[in-house]
């Protein structure tokens, strides 16, 4: 079943009712095309219209969808050859973040980001994507296998922030992501980023400070979630006064549309209408599309250019629109 949220309950009423005669279709001899036509015509303006002037809260709530592509979704659908590696050779193995050689559209790549999960039993063993450590380190070591065998780097993220937890703060939380973070901007090989869904915190960051990075149209990126903003700001909790988290969300400014204005990303791939769970198959097919046209700007560059690049576009986040 097709899962509706909040601001999507007329629609989700409009299709009930088309599901219903398409039930009804053929019983003693109903036609009911021409209705469902109708209600279909009538739910596609509404969709399309919704999508077009989404709140950035609303934009939040989407990148969140339970049905939103996943790592394990790009892997099956646009990569080739995908080899898994595991460990950081120090602790352990993180389920938050997969990545391993691959070959997109017959190209090999090093592909590396975090898995949040497509149901409770995975999204428990993922640890929703938030990852420990380990996993950054993980991270580190497969740039550094790409770098020795010369192959780009794509990052998928999609985390609500890194992993918070006594045990991961214990290993060496932040001294994790700043290495990670450090790695990606020292990185000789070329490094095309995308932000799927949620982009959180340093937990993003650790795996965004490409050459170029790319967000879907609905995805969400950030140096908080608007939750956390609304707690420390407003001191709104749940069930506590009133809810400002659609308030920290407009304050932030966290849409693709905004952060490309701000000059944080360096351009938006278009989701189908009603978003990346509606069509995951067109979302990873333009998602490809966005990753092959970027390494092709990046393979003819030489190392130093690529780390010069990196430098000269972090160092300018924060002067748009100044002069």
């Amino acid at each position: 079943m097709r899962t509706y949220l909040d601001f999507e309950k007329p629609i989700a009423e409009l299709e009930g009712r088309i599901a219903d005669l398409r039930q009804m279709d053929g019983d003693a001899g109903v036609n009911v095309d021409e209705e469902i036509e109708k209600l279909q015509s009538k739910a596609d303006a509404m969709l399309a219209d919704s999508y077009a002037k989404l709140t950035r809260w609303q934009k939040v709530q989407v990148a969140r969808h339970a049905s939103r592509p996943h790592f394990s979704d790009y892997v099956s659908q646009l990569v080739d050859d995908f080899t898994p590696l595991a460990g950081d050779r120090a602790f352990g193995e993180d389920a938050a973040i997969l990545g391993g050689p691959a070959r997109l559209r017959g190209h090999p790549i090093m592909l590396i980001g975090h898995e949040k999960g497509a149901d409770t039993a995975s999204r428990v063993a993922h640890n929703f994507g938030m990852a420990r450590p380990e996993g950054y380190r993980k991270a580190m070591r497969l740039m550094d296998m790409a770098e020795r065998f010369n192959l780009p780097v794509v990052t998928l993220v999609d985390t609500s922030g890194a992993y918070p937890g006594r045990g991961a703060e214990e290993r060496g939380q932040a001294e994790a992501i700043a290495s990670c973070t450090e790695k990606c901007l020292g990185l000789n090989s070329p490094l095309v980023s995308v932000i799927v869904g949620e982009g959180g915190s340093g937990g993003a960051v650790a795996l965004a400070a490409g050459n170029k990075v790319l967000m879907l149209e609905h995805s969400v990126y950030s140096v908080i979630s608007p939750e956390g903003c609304a707690s420390i700001l407003w001191k709104d909790a749940a069930g506590k006064g009133e809810n400002k988290a659609p308030d920290a969300a407009e304050a932030m400014r966290i849409s693709a549309q905004d952060l490309l204005e701000l000059g944080v990303i360096d351009s938006i791939i278009p989701e189908p209408i009603g978003g990346a769970h509606r069509d995951a198959r067109l979302t990873i097919e333009r998602l490809g599309d966005a990753v092959e046209t970027s390494l092709r700007e990046l393979e003819q560059l030489a190392p130093e250019e690529l780390k010069r690049q990196r430098r000269e576009k972090f160092l300018a986040i924060g002067r748009v629109g100044l002069s």
